[in-house]
């Protein structure tokens, strides 16, 4: 199979930057579907500029269908243009995107896994979410029998689309958890790459779309039903899993 990968840009209100994310992503592939999931005014603009501009392809959506959502827009298109992977990169401007090469590479290594950045935190994470993160990463562990994942939250990652559009998933902030842990139960292997993750404060445009009672219980009911279905799985065969792999950074 021919590697062809594309990258994936779900976008809801970031106008200060989304492009400048398009810009970078362009210095190592040039093929984007920037999905705008219901921006206001100022971010359609934006985003409907990148269009003209001919800096990706724009997707959108008339209302907010929210962030797994938009990703598996971004899927079906991806795969309707025979793309076989797609890079998701968040359009907050937070993941190291110098790492995009070490990404893609590990995918072209291995075509059949999903590449999962594992997120290494500077003082700007806020702490309510250091601590969220924590409680969603053991149950992630529980569910998939081991710390196989060492990160399903990060936003940053490779799909193989064929496997990945295959498998459930949620449509709001537990898509990445939920579409990890389901991928790994499908035998999908797992790489895990470390890369430096800066959360932007909001006078360099930093938006959070997290809303904390809503997607926690969303969050929390996705862990719930995991669970029962892994110790239903579980009474009758055992998971089909493969180790993973930790790539050390390369810089």
């Amino acid at each position: 199979m021919t590697f062809r990968p594309c990258a994936i840009v779900p976008t809801y209100d970031n106008p200060r930057t989304v492009r400048s994310v398009v810009e970078r992503l362009r210095e190592s592939i040039t093929d984007i579907i920037v999905v705008d999931d219901g921006s206001g005014p100022e971010g359609q603009a934006v985003c409907e500029a990148i269009g003209r501009d001919g800096l990706a392809q724009m997707i959108r959506h008339p209302m907010n269908r929210h962030k797994g959502a938009a990703v598996k827009t971004g899927f079906a298109a991806a795969r309707a243009q025979g793309f076989t992977h797609a890079l998701q990169v968040d359009a907050d401007g937070q993941h190291n995107l110098e790492d995009v090469p070490l990404f893609l590479e590990a995918a072209r290594a291995q075509p059949d896994a999903v590449i999962l950045g594992a997120p290494i935190f500077d003082e700007s994470i806020p702490r309510g979410r250091l601590y969220g993160r924590k409680i969603t990463l053991f149950w992630t562990a529980v569910e998939t029998g081991g710390w196989v994942i060492q990160d399903s939250m990060c936003g940053f990652r490779v799909y193989p689309l064929e496997a990945s559009m295959r498998v459930a998933s949620g449509d709001a902030m537990e898509f990445d958890i939920e579409i990890a842990v389901r991928l790994l139960w499908a035998g999908t292997p797992v790489v895990n790459i470390p890369t430096k993750v800066r959360y932007i404060p909001k006078e360099e445009g930093g938006v959070s779309h997290f809303r904390m009672f809503t997607d926690n219980a969303r969050i929390s009911w996705m862990h719930t039903r995991l669970m029962l279905e892994r110790i239903g799985r579980g009474l009758l065969t055992p998971f089909r899993r493969r180790p993973s792999l930790s790539l050390p950074r390369q810089r």
